[in-house]
């Protein structure tokens, strides 16, 4: 799993490394406030953490592969295996404006993967009409904003073909009751989250199975085993957990569904998904770095590209080794009354 990181590593280098122009430019924090309005409606439509990283991943890489038209600043994708060969795209380069076109094609791209289109189109569109004042005239404004969705036209067809379709029709989790196995956990029990993510199609790697983990370590309920052990430690940090450790565990819980619990009244409150979380990072690297279009771009896209193929390879090996949950084994073993201080989510455990 280490390999896939590094590119969010080596991206977060990159901004810090960066020269800084002398001022943020109009187009780079044009892409800055349309990710967030983007992550606004993931958040706001309940999206599981893995379908969020696709909605990041052709977005980004919508905008992306605009601005690599230009063949200077970025390198284009499309000889990545079985990636449309986006160059192919005929059109003026004097009559269009490239960021533009870009922000275009991540509107047109994020408004077909998202439930309320609406609510997203409304922010966009705002974000786009601010560049009429720096494009020559209407005629160069409508022709960039033609050529975004042209190219994200050619990205959603793509993307059309990633089986992700396919798993919303296969077979639902079959929960089994042997030790060791997952099961939906307190309090909303919620059944488990995209089973079929392994088989999506990745992006970067070969295969779900090119980074496959290590089996997770043998299920016993003997206390002198190795699993007992580290399930006991887990019992005893939240018992004795620290003011410190407890602000570092909130500020990375990004559960996209926290259930409430009142008596006989339950509902939920919407936050931010480890995906949302990452994109913010790396939008907040690159304001400091004071990043161009261009590098934003590119640490926005290389993020979201770890993020997928990194949720396709988890996914895999959760649900081939469907392993139990510390809650579960607490509960059952330990201390029946015991909580984490998170909310276990709805999917196995191990990776």
């Amino acid at each position: 799993m280490k390999e896939k990181f590094f590119i969010v590593l080596i991206t977060v280098c990159n901004f810090a490394n960066a020269q800084k122009p002398v001022i943020t430019r109009i187009e780079a924090e044009s892409l800055h406030r349309i990710q967030q309005a983007l992550t606004d409606v993931i958040v706001h439509d309940i999206f599981s953490p893995p379908v969020a990283s696709r909605i990041y991943l052709y977005a980004n890489l919508s905008a992306f592969e605009v601005l690599a038209l230009d063949k200077i600043k970025l390198r284009s994708f499309e000889h990545t295996s079985n990636f449309p060969a986006i160059s192919n795209i005929k059109f003026d380069r004097s009559q269009v404006n490239l960021p533009l076109a870009a922000l275009s094609a991540f509107a047109h791209t994020s408004g077909n993967l998202i439930f309320s289109e609406a609510r997203f189109n409304d922010s966009a569109q705002k974000i786009l009409s601010a560049f009429k004042n720096t494009v020559r005239n209407k005629k160069h404004f409508d022709a960039s904003i033609a050529l975004g969705k042209r190219l994200a036209d050619s990205v959603l067809s793509f993307a059309a073909k990633d089986h992700y379709r396919e798993t919303r029709s296969m077979r639902r989790y079959s929960v089994t009751s042997f030790n060791g196995r997952w099961i939906p956990t307190p309090p909303a029990y919620i059944a488990a989250v995209e089973p079929h993510w392994g088989k999506m199609r990745p992006f970067l790697i070969d295969s779900a199975s090119q980074f496959r983990p290590p089996v997770p370590i043998v299920y016993t309920n003997d206390s002198t085993g190795r699993f007992y052990r580290q399930a006991l430690e887990v019992y005893q940090t939240v018992k004795n957990i620290s003011t410190a450790q407890k602000h570092i565990a909130l500020f990375w819980d990004c559960n996209p569904f926290f259930v409430n619990t009142s008596g006989h009244l339950v509902f939920a409150t919407k936050k931010l998904s480890p995906g949302g979380h990452w994109m913010s990072i790396a939008g907040i690297t690159a304001r400091k770095a004071n990043a161009d279009i261009y590098l934003a771009a590119k640490g926005y896209t290389f993020t979201a590209i770890a993020l997928f193929d990194a949720f396709i390879s988890c996914w895999d090996e959760k649900y081939r080794s469907n392993y139990i949950r510390p809650e579960t084994f607490i509960n059952s073993t330990i201390d029946e009354s015991w909580r984490p201080l998170l909310q276990t989510p709805p999917f196995p455990e191990y990776t």
